[in-house]
């Protein structure tokens, strides 16, 4: 018996990505899950003229909001996925594999290939990843935190093959636009666990920087992998004053 599929997304003005992602799921979901925080453009329509179950909920930590995706989730199998992600013709044919057969481990971990500024990267520490995104549901949980969400499985875990081509920041305003609230929950996460502003923050920059282009090689990707490093450094920079903001205007 073939089992079924249901692949989730949480989104937020996501129109311009979301199709192309969709356009990857084809043949291979049985289900998808679109759960939209408030978006202000046509996200919530073009999903549902591509057959998509669409949830409108506020934004609390992505953690939560993807537990919140997963549980509408009905396949026996599921299929975490991001708006700006999408399957490669192997992971597809691999995932379809999986879901036809009895038995196996509980989940997958499956590799992205990052781009950005519509340039792969393949240095300065991210050009490939293992997230764990492909599992059976009723065996899948996400911890509640704020960023870099996690799911735990329980059961035996495997690597897939094929890769999720991972569209980061198509233009320079995009990441832009989208790095102060994400700075901003990766402080508040951080002051969450007990960590405070130091002085050594300022100079976190200067080591991501080297790190990233003269130790993992950056440069090899030309210009697009250089501005990724350096918007990183700042990055960096700025979740550490954002601690020092909490810090010295934290309410009483």
């Amino acid at each position: 018996m073939i089992s079924s599929l249901s692949a989730y997304i949480i989104v937020k003005n996501e129109s311009r990505d979301l199709p192309g992602c969709l356009e990857s799921l084809k043949g291979v979901a049985d289900q998808i899950v679109v759960v939209d925080d408030q978006s202000t453009d046509n996200t919530v329509s073009l999903a549902k003229d591509w057959g998509a179950k669409v949830y409108s909920r506020k934004l609390d930590g992505y953690g939560t909001q993807k537990q919140f995706a997963l549980d509408q989730c009905t396949g026996e199998w599921v299929l975490s996925i991001d708006a700006d992600e999408r399957l490669t013709p192997l992971l597809a044919r691999e995932i379809k594999d999986v879901i036809g057969r009895a038995g196996g481990p509980d989940g997958y971990f499956l590799s992205r290939d990052m781009y950005f500024l519509g340039h792969r990267l393949r240095f300065g520490g991210v050009g490939r990843d293992w997230v764990l995104r492909f599992f059976r549901r009723e065996k899948g949980r996400y911890l509640p935190k704020e960023i870099h969400e996690q799911v735990t499985v329980d059961g035996t875990v495997r690597r897939l093959k094929g890769s999720l081509d991972h569209f980061s920041y198509a233009t320079l305003e995009e990441y832009l636009e989208k790095i102060p609230a994400y700075t901003t929950m990766a402080a508040e996460q951080r002051w969450k666990a007990g960590k405070r502003f130091s002085i050594f923050s300022h100079l976190r920059p200067v080591w991501e920087l080297f790190s990233r282009v003269v130790i993992k090689g950056a440069w090899l990707d030309g210009q697009a992998g250089l501005m990724y490093a350096a918007l990183s450094a700042h990055a960096a920079w700025l979740r550490g004053v954002k601690l020092w903001d909490m810090e010295h205007h934290a309410p009483e």
